[in-house]
């Protein structure tokens, strides 16, 4: 009598999350929702993807989208139940993931991140491959939460735990773990079915992208949940393609400087070519690679 009782309880809240889920995929403003795991939902639309905790004193977000989605987000976030935020995640400090930094900074929602993100983002300076200038972002938007090491924190009784690694994407990249449900949240860590971009500009490089990509194979297992920062949730096997890629490209580049390659003869031994097919047009992440693996020759070896 009891088994029975709780496959009923069960199949009642699995057809109310299903519910749940179909009702927040129909958004307007082309916001979506996707389940991952009890009181966890991947939203995407809204700039780079953002991970919603739901627990009973409200949500922990994992990024905040871009700025000029930011309100729509956080009305959908509203609207669909959950309770206000109350904690943020930064992965990175690029606008796509910090957009609504501004508005829940101003709630006094806290802000977490690396400690070289809140520096990016009260920083004042060029990215050259953008042709971009970045002013200092409002003090409210800045992180108050700012590590300098990887931790993990309780929320409303879940365990949270996030990771450093270290000149990757950028120099302050975070992954975000919530081991209770396997799903693992890597920001722009991991690109699938594109090239990813090692920011050279702000302490990102293809060897540190490796690096990364490594350590996150080695924190997952074959039921992990991993969230990129862009497209659907995926599993270790985006993860082995990002490392292969990144090995070849990074002794690739290591060789053109060796034999003393320019840019443009570097890229003219199409590098990428087995990777195109899937990931397209290579031509920006040729660029952050070859520049970016300049302040790196001793640790590519053999090259001085």
């Amino acid at each position: 009598m009891g088994l029975r009782r709780r496959e009923v309880l069960t199949g009642i809240a699995g057809a109310a999350a299903s519910t749940l889920v179909a009702r927040l995929g129909r958004a307007a403003s082309g916001i979506s929702a996707t389940e991952l795991g009890a009181g966890l939902v991947c939203v995407a639309g809204g700039g780079a993807n953002v991970v919603a905790l739901r627990a009973t004193d409200g949500q922990l977000l994992v990024d905040g989208g871009s700025p000029s989605k930011s309100r729509e987000l956080l009305d959908f976030l509203s609207e669909h139940g959950g309770g206000p935020p109350r904690m943020l995640f930064n992965t990175s400090w690029r606008d796509e993931h910090t957009g609504s930094n501004e508005a829940l900074g101003a709630q006094r929602v806290q802000i977490a991140a690396h400690m070289n993100t809140k520096l990016w983002l009260g920083g004042d300076f060029d990215v050259d491959w953008e042709d971009r200038h970045y002013s200092p972002r409002p003090a409210v938007a800045l992180p108050g939460m700012a590590f300098y090491t990887s931790g993990s924190l309780d929320f409303g009784g879940r365990k949270v735990e996030y990771r450093y690694l270290p000149r990757a994407h950028t120099d302050g990249d975070v992954a975000v773990f919530f081991p209770d449900v396997n799903v693992l949240a890597v920001g722009a860590l991991l690109a699938v079915g594109a090239y990813p971009f090692p920011d050279y500009a702000t302490g990102g490089w293809i060897g540190g992208l490796e690096a990364a990509t490594r350590a996150l194979l080695d924190a997952t297992d074959s039921a992990t949940k991993i969230v990129p920062a862009f497209g659907p949730t995926c599993g270790r096997a985006e993860l082995e393609a990002q490392l292969k890629l990144c090995t070849a490209v990074k002794e690739r580049v290591a060789d053109a400087y060796r034999h003393g390659l320019s840019f443009k003869e570097f890229v003219a031994t199409n590098p990428t070519q087995e990777f195109d097919a899937a990931r397209g047009d290579p031509s920006l992440f040729l660029k952050l690679v070859h520049k970016g693996a300049w302040a790196h020759l001793r640790e590519l070896g053999g090259v001085i």
